[in-house]
C-alpha cells in the first residue's frame, strides 16, 4: 500500500472494509454557498486515489441535487467505493419552512427508488435513516429497510441520530453496520447520557461514523462568526454556535487546539480530526469520520491526520472544551437523539 493512502477499517461486522476517513458530500451542493464544481470533481477523484472509499450523501441534499451530482463519479468507480445515502428529511423546494421526519414503509420505498434513480446505480451499499420519527415504531421502519435488502437494493443498514435503545431496537430486527452523529471536539452528546450511543454501537459490533468532525468547519478556525463572515446563503448562518455572543465563546476555545497544532507545526483541522480518530483506540469500536471539503487541498490535510497520534498531555488539554461550548448545535434539537432525551 503506498504510504500516502490511509489505512482500512471493517464497516461494522458484517461490512466492507472502507478507508478509516470518508468523505460527506453534502457541501459540495448544499448549504455551504457556491461551489466551484470543477474542483469539486476533482476532489473526489482524489479522495479515492488517496484510499477514501466512503463517499456519503443524502436524498435532502439539495432536494436530491446531490446525489446526481456524485452520480457520474458513483458509476465510474462503482466497485471501488461505498456509497452512503439516506431518507427520512422531507423537505418542498417550493416550501423552504416545510420540514417533516419520515420514516414509514411507504415513504422509505419511494425514497429508496428515487435515491437509485438520481444516482444511476441498481443497489445502494449503506442506507442510513436520517432522523426518527418516535410515532412510527422501529420494527416498521428497519423492516421495510430490511426488505430492500432481502431484494438487494441495499447492502448494509445505518441510523442517524438514535439513543442507546433506538439502536438496539433496530439491530434486533436487522444487523445494523453503522450509527451517524455529530461527533467532535465540539459535540460529545454521543459519549454518555441518555444520547450516548457509543458504548451501544460497541457492544453490537456497530461501526460508528461521525459527522461534523470539524464542527462544520469552526474548528479550524477559518471563521469566527459566520453572520459576518459567511456568504449569505450559508446555512451556519442560522446555528446557534457560530453567531453572535455564542460565537466569540466558541472561538476563545480554540485555543488549546491552536497551541497543540503550532508545537507540531501542523493545522487545527488536523488536531480536530486526530482527536476524532482517536476515538476508536479509545472506544474501542471502528470510527470513520466523514468531514465535508470541497477542495483537493483540504481533503490532503484532512486525510494527513490519520496519520496524527496525540498524547495523553494533549489530550487532556483538549479535554474540557466541549462543557464549555457555548450554544446548541442545531437551532432545533426536536428530531436529534439529544432532543428526545
Amino acid at each position: 500500500m503506498s504510504k500516502d493512502r490511509i489505512d482500512t477499517v471493517g464497516l461494522g461486522t458484517d461490512g466492507p472494509l472502507v478507508g478509516v476517513q470518508g468523505l460527506g458530500c453534502m457541501g459540495m451542493t448544499a448549504a455551504y454557498g457556491p461551489t466551484d464544481e470543477t474542483e469539486a470533481r476533482a476532489t473526489l477523484e482524489r479522495a479515492l486515489e488517496l484510499g477514501v472509499t466512503l463517499f456519503d450523501t443524502a436524498d435532502v441534499y439539495g432536494f436530491g441535487r446531490n446525489e446526481e451530482f456524485i452520480a457520474p463519479f458513483v458509476r465510474a468507480h462503482r466497485d471501488r467505493l461505498t456509497l452512503a445515502t439516506k431518507f427520512a428529511i422531507e423537505r418542498r423546494e417550493d416550501d423552504p419552512s416545510f420540514q417533516a421526519i419520515r420514516n414509514d414503509r411507504a415513504y422509505i420505498r419511494a425514497s429508496v427508488e428515487g435515491s437509485l434513480r438520481r444516482l444511476g446505480v441498481d443497489h445502494i451499499d449503506l442506507y442510513y435513516m436520517h432522523r426518527r420519527n418516535v410515532d412510527v415504531p422501529m420494527e416498521e421502519s428497519v423492516g421495510a429497510m430490511a426488505e430492500l435488502v432481502a431484494e438487494g437494493k441495499v447492502r448494509h443498514l445505518g441510523l442517524s441520530e438514535v439513543s442507546p435503545g433506538e439502536l438496539r431496537a433496530a439491530h434486533a430486527v436487522h444487523p445494523i453496520a453503522a450509527v451517524q452523529s455529530e461527533w467532535s471536539l465540539f459535540s460529545r452528546d454521543v459519549e454518555g447520557g441518555a444520547a450516548g450511543v457509543v458504548d451501544a454501537a460497541k457492544e453490537l459490533g456497530v461501526a460508528f461514523v461521525p459527522y461534523s468532525p470539524l464542527g462544520r468547519g469552526f474548528l479550524t478556525g477559518s471563521f469566527v462568526s459566520a453572520d459576518k463572515e459567511l456568504d449569505s446563503k450559508d446555512w451556519r448562518r442560522t446555528q446557534p454556535r457560530f453567531t453572535g455572543d455564542n460565537a466569540a465563546a466558541n472561538a476563545a476555545l480554540l485555543e488549546p487546539v491552536r497551541t497543540i497544532a503550532e508545537a507540531r507545526g501542523v493545522s487545527l483541522a488536523q488536531v480536530a480530526l486526530a482527536w476524532v480518530q482517536q476515538r476508536a483506540e479509545i472506544h474501542g469500536l471502528a470510527v470513520i469520520p466523514i468531514p465535508g471539503t470541497r477542495k483537493r487541498t483540504r481533503l490532503e490535510e484532512n486525510l494527513a491526520a490519520t496519520r496524527i497520534t496525540l498524547d495523553a498531555a494533549e489530550l487532556a488539554l483538549l479535554e474540557p472544551i466541549a462543557d464549555k461550548v457555548a450554544g446548541n448545535r442545531y437551532s432545533d434539537m426536536t428530531f436529534t437523539a439529544v432532543g428526545r432525551e
